[in-house]
Order: structure tokens, then sequence, then C-alpha cells
């Protein structure tokens, strides 16, 4: 995944915010809350970072080309970074920024999803 490709799927996502922040990253947000960074590159590989559900962190932190996030799991949180090779293909990462999306939106107080008509049950 490019970094555009990157940028225009995050976009694509509801009620998302978008600010450079920490040395040029792309940082994505939902309620103010980051659901998703992509900064520098390895290669041709966007290191592209993620927030995951218990499980996911527990698969995927030790596959090739993923890692626990550096500076966030480290914090105890449950982030993974797309860094190189194989990693994802570009459908699992953007299912996994769909859901990391919906993780930190399903966080934020029920007032403010109400207000940004968000993932309401």
């Amino acid at each position: 995944m490019t970094r555009d490709e990157f940028n225009a799927f995050c976009k694509s996502l509801p009620v998302t915010t978008y600010v450079v922040q920490w040395g040029g990253a792309d940082v994505w947000k939902v309620g103010g809350k980051v659901f998703a960074i992509g900064g520098w590159t390895k290669g041709n590989t966007l290191g592209i970072t993620f927030k995951v559900s218990d499980i996911a962190y527990e698969v995927l932190k030790e596959q090739p080309g993923l890692r626990p996030a550096p500076y966030l799991a480290s914090r105890g949180m449950k982030w993974i970074q797309h860094y190189d090779v194989p990693g994802l293909d570009d459908a699992d990462l953007r299912d996994h920024l769909a859901e990391s999306h919906k993780i930190v939106a399903r966080g934020l107080t029920q007032k403010m999803q109400r207000e940004l008509n968000l993932y309401q049950e």
C-alpha cells in the first residue's frame, strides 16, 4: 500500500480527521483519537501502525513484516506496525485499518458516538 492509497483509504472511513505529526507522519483520527499512523518506509514498504483487538495482537505480533508498534506496545497498548515484507496484503491491511477505526470509535463516549453518528447499536 502506498502512502497515497493509505491516506485515501483512511479518508474514506466515517468522520475522520487528518494531521501531520511526529516527524512528518500521516496521522488519522476519529473523534480526536488516533486510529492509524502512516510514516517512514523501509524499501518500498510504508510503515503503517494501527490499533487491534487483544486476539488480533497475539496473532499478528509474530508474523513476518509485522511487529508490536514501537512506543505504543511498550506501554501496554495493543497496536501493530506493518513495516516490512511480506507483512499484510493490501486487502488485509484495509480490513485492519477499518477495524482499528471501529475499535477507537467504540472507545469514544456514547455522547460523542451519537454526535458523530458512529457505530451505535
